[in-house]
């Protein structure tokens, strides 16, 4: 070997010896940064006709495992999904109120309880029937703020929401441009390691932001999908679309759109569509979590809070319509039912009216049989039968679907009460809770009791008239929909053909039950679905009463927003009925007594009694209450629980990764020592061949 040839050497393992101490040195100055991986710098034999004659550094090589950052990002999907989740559903709670403190829902039910309790004696009845319409307006006053926070909830989820999508779509362009830089990189020859980490990061933050599919490409460009397999990224950038993501209304909606993909512009401006798009919580990460808050379980909390108010209303107003105020009211003023005049009147049993005077003395008295009326007859003709009974001492009018029922001559008022052998019943309830002629409770455009319609009485829509019905599975995706156009003419069973016909009607079946209400029952193989009618223009003749209030479909929130204590009510708590109406009594005999508190009990017992609740089924107020607020406590502390273990799982997979990739002091110090004993060796090689070089040259002088 010639000494040039040795100093070539020499020299080109100083090099190399340099290349990795810069390595090193780099590696250890990024020992805190997250999600750096540790590079080595390669080297390789010089090899010049058969013969070795040094070293070729090569550009540093990025230390990573692939499968264990695969890791890392399904563990942050997992991670992203369950936070948000766990937050909202925390916060949800605290709204809630505490188990066992004053202002939470159990405890509001449990004083108008015991202000019941309190009116069964004898003294201060007076005192105490204004304590329960107090309690009564505190309860409902609380479902009602509860309700205006979920709806403000929402409206939070759905600004996070268009968040959310914006960071998405920055993240997008950010690995895009990192993509371009490691392929030009590759292409050079250069290293890209510190290009590709930031992308890792990227794709890391993404991958917490929704679940997606990364694969590396032979050219150095990673090719990213969602989870459904709908590209991202490619050759060609694809951004998220929110319509909605910047409205910043601060409260609920009836419907959202979806958030469709679409192709990036060359100045990163949203173009044109490609036809994929995201409508659930099965995108994953925290934007699948916002989406099943914002259409799943959020409004399943708000509809279960009208099923809950409805629940209170039955409960108080069958209790009130059991009974009567002393001294009768001069009128008998109800509730806006969906019933026309020309209506089947659908009433089995009898009920009595009477008119009587200040003391209670029944001056004018009919019982009305409603089965010897016949099947034919009609609300009009309940109506006549009344006056005609009544003689003249009273007077009943029913127009656009509200019956009033006047006493006629100073200081009179009307009881009615259900006939105790045979009583009167329409969907499961009485005559006067039909119509709510003594209800504690009101509400406007919703039913507080079942329409007790059957298939072949008319539906009473204007034709033409719609009702946008959509049908979710349980991540929240819309499976079904349609939109119920009213045929003139047609009969509520005219309106089930169509529903069971339609795209919802492939997946269940719709049907009318016993107390008049519609029934949806999934498919088999069909679960965890819900129904939501996000738009309405139906109202059955003059009612205004439209097709999602009388079919039962969801929960009244529309009835809980206008919900509230009788004004009379409110404005004179003496009202209340407390008496027991004697329907035995004839004319001239006392009917109520100024004293009888009787009745008050059947308040207290309209908290156990099992009521029709419609899709949520027959349960009692009391063990609906309980069953909501349990199932919510329930589902928060497993969110919270689902929460922390996706933090440990996805910290172990960072830990598991790093272990590998990551930078090791000990290990780069000891790397370090190598490299600069080998600098030194090379250093020495060059210094003997300059002596032997300089040695020659004193020979040849």
């Amino acid at each position: 070997m010639s000494l040039t040839e040795i100093l070539g050497a020499a020299v080109s393992g100083m090099s190399a010896a340099q290349a990795g101490l810069k390595t090193v040195s780099t590696n250890i100055a990024n020992v805190g940064t997250p999600g750096y991986a540790r590079e080595r710098a390669n080297q390789s034999a010089a090899v010049h006709g058969d013969r070795v004659t040094g070293v070729v550094v090569g550009e540093p090589t990025r230390i990573a495992d692939k499968f264990l950052e695969a890791a890392v990002y399904r563990r942050a999907n997992d991670l992203g999904n369950s936070e948000v989740t766990s937050s909202y559903l925390d916060r949800m709670q605290t709204l809630l109120g505490a188990p066992g403190s004053e202002s939470a829902i159990p405890a509001r039910l449990n004083a108008i309880n015991s202000s019941a309790i309190a009116m069964t004696g004898a003294l201060g009845a007076e005192q105490n029937a204004a304590d329960f319409i107090a309690r009564t307006t505190d309860a409902i006053g609380t479902l009602q703020r509860l309700d205006t926070d979920m709806s403000m909830l929402t409206g939070d989820v759905d600004s996070e929401t268009g968040l959310t999508v914006e960071r998405i779509n920055a993240l997008l362009k950010q690995i895009h441009s990192l993509n371009d830089a490691v392929s030009r990189l590759d292409g050079l020859g250069r290293s890209a390691a510190g290009t590709a980490d930031q992308r890792n990061n990227a794709v890391q933050e993404l991958s917490s932001l929704m679940a997606v599919t990364v694969r590396e490409q032979p050219n150095g460009r990673l090719l990213v999908e969602t989870a459904g397999g709908a590209p991202l990224l490619d050759t060609r950038l694809r951004l998220l679309s929110y319509p909605t993501s910047k409205s910043g209304s601060g409260a609920a909606l009836a419907e959202y759109p979806g958030i469709d993909i679409r192709f990036a512009t060359g100045s990163g401006a949203l173009g044109a569509a490609t036809g994929d798009r995201i409508e659930s919580s099965a995108v994953g990460g925290k934007l699948g979590g916002l989406l099943e808050l914002r259409d799943r379980i959020l409004p399943g909390f708000r509809d279960q809070l009208g099923t809950l108010f409805t629940g209170l209303a039955r409960a108080l107003n069958g209790a009130s319509n059991a009974a009567s105020a002393v001294p009768a009211p001069n009128r008998l003023n109800g509730t806006t039912t969906a019933l026309a005049s020309s209506d089947r009147l659908g009433f089995t049993g009898a009920s009595i009216f009477a008119v009587m005077g200040s003391d209670g003395t029944i001056v004018a008295r009919t019982r009305v049989d409603f089965d010897a009326m016949g099947a034919g007859a009609t609300v009009g003709d309940a109506v006549a039968a009344i006056n005609t009974g009544l003689g003249g001492a009273g007077v009943a009018s029913f127009v656009d679907g509200r019956l009033t029922i006047d006493a006629v001559g100073t200081g009179r008022g009307v009881a009615v009460a259900d006939d105790p052998v045979a009583p009167a019943n329409r969907g499961g309830v009485g005559f006067s809770q039909y119509f709510g002629l003594n209800d504690v409770v009101r509400t406007e455009g919703a039913l507080m009791v079942p329409a007790g319609f059957a298939a072949s009485d008319p539906h009473g829509f204007a034709g033409g008239s719609t009702s946008d019905i959509m049908l979710r599975d349980s991540s929240g995706r819309v499976i079904g929909r349609t939109t119920l156009t009213a045929a003139a003419g047609g009969t509520m069973g005219d309106l089930v053909t169509q529903l069971n016909a339609s795209q919802v009607g492939t997946l269940g079946t719709f049907s009318i039950d016993a107390s008049g209400r519609f029934r949806f029952e999934q498919a088999a193989g069909v679960t965890g679905t819900s129904i939501s009618i996000p738009s309405d223009s139906t109202g059955r003749y003059d009612t205004g009463i439209s097709f999602s209030a009388l079919s039962g479909l969801t929960g009244s929130v529309s009835g809980l927003a206008a919900g509230g204590v009788a004004p009379d009510l409110r404005n004179s708590p003496g009202k209340l009925p407390l008496a027991i109406f004697n329907t035995s009594a004839a004319v001239g005999e006392r009917g109520v007594l100024a004293s009888d508190t009787r009745a008050a009990q059947f308040y207290t017992d309209s908290f156990g009694r099992v009521n029709d609740l419609g899709k949520e089924g027959n349960v009692s107020l009391e063990r609906y209450a309980s069953l909501i607020l349990g199932e919510t406590g329930t589902t928060a502390a497993n969110a919270q629980t689902r929460y922390e273990d996706a933090s440990a799982r996805s910290q172990d997979a960072i830990t598991r990764r790093d272990s590998y990739a990551g930078v090791n002091i000990d290990e780069e110090l000891s790397m370090m020592i190598v490299l600069q004993n080998s600098y030194s060796a090379a250093a020495r090689v060059v210094r003997v061949a300059d002596e032997m070089y300089q040695a020659l040259l004193g020979t040849v002088g």
